[in-house]
């Protein structure tokens, strides 16, 4: 019996252009962005999707947590149980566009209860293959750590956490 191994991939890179006012997923598609803000401590987006199991979406960059945490508003039928979603990276604020590179690892909320890390075989993975350097892997490992941390110790409330270390988040 052979383990299914996940697929290997570059890490994703997405653009976040504040004078066009889109957002260009990795895969190149460009969508117009509804909302952006600038804070100190990061940039929040919120945009329509044409996505089959969501219809909105808001997310905040947070470059010093090497974080991004998301709300997907999703369609009837597609509901899942998570309020925040959360992807490892590094995040870049730049003077006319932020950009993001994913590194594999992904956070589920809920809020109260619970957050579970996700895709580590992604990392483990895209690192064995020579993808995902030694620095930037461990990187990614200890910025999950600390922040499902952070989130358990405020009762797994994302922006209890995020208030406390002055990132007093807002969403729609």
């Amino acid at each position: 019996m052979s383990e299914e191994r996940p697929h290997i991939h570059p890490p994703k890179v997405e653009t976040f252009d504040l004078v066009a006012r889109t957002n260009i997923d990795p895969k190149g598609f460009v969508r117009q962005v509804e909302q952006y803000r600038e804070e100190p401590w990061g940039l929040y987006m919120a945009r329509h999707a044409d996505h089959p199991q969501f219809h909105y979406l808001e997310s905040w960059l947070l470059p010093d947590l090497g974080i991004r945490a998301s709300i997907f508003h999703f369609n009837p039928g597609h509901k899942r149980d998570q309020d925040h979603y959360i992807d490892i990276g590094d995040f870049t604020r730049g003077e006319r566009a932020w950009t993001s590179e994913d590194h594999y690892l992904d956070l589920i909320v809920q809020t109260g209860r619970s957050t579970e890390l996700l895709d580590v075989d992604e990392l483990l993975e895209a690192h064995a293959a020579g993808i995902l350097d030694p620095k930037t892997s461990e990187r990614a490992m200890l910025t999950a750590a600390s922040t499902i941390d952070g989130i358990a110790a405020h009762d797994h409330d994302l922006g209890a956490w995020l208030t406390s270390v002055g990132m007093p988040i807002t969403w729609r």
